[in-house]
């Protein structure tokens, strides 16, 4: 079975983190991932910290296993978040769209895992330097923010840079990812166009569709003028950013084009007038399974390539 020292360090069978999706990353996902045997992360995103608190119950509800919340330090309300969390006793965070810095010391004292993710080794040299848990190295194949760098080039340069486990994010979901992945530095991975295709997640069908019918060069990174860059699926919407993007309209017109378009795409279904976040690796999924047999088959295959990998070495 594949197993790491993630697995040790984060109470899990897997070694396999869901990724908080903003509206999709919600208690029926994140249960059914930590029941299977991965950590399942809820999606804070812009949620109120009433709303996170009762997802967080919810969870408590459905698994007795370890399970974690995503905070994203855009959202107006990080400083509550932060402290709900800590109140719900959550066992682990992970962080997006900015440093977590200021609070990996209290969050530690409460004895909450902190994992950041990460796009760059110096943002990674400093994390690790306030020994936070482990990183999330999330190349730009990934869908929502993303970076520059790419999960291959970025891994093994981070590898060579950090001594804290790494967590590889980015174009994975399959267990060629997930051996790819070992074999780059990384003792684990994080996924989260996967799990948004699995009948767990609440995402509306015609956005699971969408990711279903997607090919290898399906997605856009738009908003790149606006400093916080997010990879879609190709739509209407997509489009007018690009072109507006062009036209050197200014970085608060296309934040407020932008609102509410995750809402519309998640839970309304809208996939051409909403955002749809989605990695690279979309293409490669064309089914919508249970978040069990996803996990299962994953590490399964992960575990004969390693094997089967063996028969290079003589």
């Amino acid at each position: 079975m594949i197993k790491s020292e993630l697995c040790e360090i984060l109470g899990i069978k897997y070694p396999i983190i869901q990724g908080g999706m903003a509206w999709a990353g919600t208690a029926e996902l994140a249960s059914a991932v930590s029941n299977a045997g991965g950590l399942g992360m809820l999606g804070a995103g812009v949620m109120s910290p009433a709303r996170i608190k009762e997802e967080i119950k919810k969870t408590k509800e459905r698994t007795d296993k370890p399970f974690g919340v995503n905070i994203y330090y855009l959202s107006p309300d990080v400083n509550e978040l932060v402290d709900v969390v800590i109140e719900e006793a959550v066992p682990v965070i992970t962080t997006g769209a900015g440093n977590p810095g200021k609070d990996i010391s209290k969050l530690k004292d409460a004895g909450i895992k902190v994992l950041p993710v990460v796009a760059s080794v110096a943002l990674a040299r400093r994390l690790a330097r306030l020994a936070v848990t482990a990183l999330i190295a999330e190349g730009m194949e990934g869908g929502g923010h993303v970076g520059e760098l790419t999960t291959m080039a970025m891994l093994p340069q981070m590898a060579q840079a950090v001594e804290i486990p790494l967590v590889a994010a980015g174009g994975i979901a399959d267990g060629r990812g997930l051996a790819a992945a070992f074999a780059l530095g990384a003792r684990g991975v994080q996924m989260g166009t996967r799990f948004l295709c699995s009948e767990e997640c609440i995402a509306h069908p015609n956005f699971k569709q969408a990711v279903i019918e997607a090919t290898d060069r399906s997605t856009i990174v738009t908003a790149r003028n606006s400093g916080h860059p997010v990879r879609v699926l190709k739509n209407r919407l997509s489009r007018r950013f690009a072109q507006l993007e062009a036209e050197g309209v200014s970085k608060e017109e296309l934040m407020k084009i932008g609102e509410g378009a995750l809402r519309a795409a998640v839970i309304d279904g809208d996939v051409n007038g909403g955002s749809l976040m989605a990695g690279q690796i979309a293409g490669l999924i064309k089914e919508i399974k249970p978040v069990k047999e996803i996990i299962e088959e994953i590490t399964a295959d992960a575990e004969g390539i390693i094997k089967r990998m063996g028969h290079l070495v003589h």
